[in-house]
């Protein structure tokens, strides 16, 4: 896969960021993560573009953090690290999304991967 699928934007003040990206017409809900203040932001129909997040700065000063889809996180996860990169965080499952995990690249970078669960159609 490898294909950017989501995104995050840090924000100081959630409440007020929601506020903000609203008016693109983005439909922002609680992302029902327990213990986690995270937003997820719906930006279009499914055909057209990516949808994404708002989250505290809290959690990661990088102002905006990429996604990328991928088979298998657990394997993809191990080509990170022999590519030279590292695991940022431990992998978490967000509920009725996928397994994730934060990494970083050799430029210190940081980026999310995730391993989608099957969408039902």
């Amino acid at each position: 896969m490898g294909r950017v699928v989501h995104f995050e934007i840090t924000a100081g003040d959630t409440a007020r960021a929601r506020k903000f990206y609203s008016i693109f017409g983005w439909n922002i809900d609680d992302s029902g993560m327990e213990g986690m203040e995270y937003l997820l932001a719906r930006t279009g129909e499914a055909s057209m573009g990516i949808d994404g997040a708002i989250m505290p700065k809290t959690y990661n000063a990088q102002p905006a953090i990429l996604w990328i889809s991928v088979d298998s996180l657990t394997d993809m996860m191990e080509q990170v690290k022999a590519a030279g990169g590292e695991i940022a965080e431990d992998p978490q499952t967000v509920p009725g999304i996928g397994s994730t995990a934060y990494c970083r690249d050799t430029e210190g970078n940081v980026f999310g991967l995730i391993e989608p669960l099957p969408r039902s159609e």
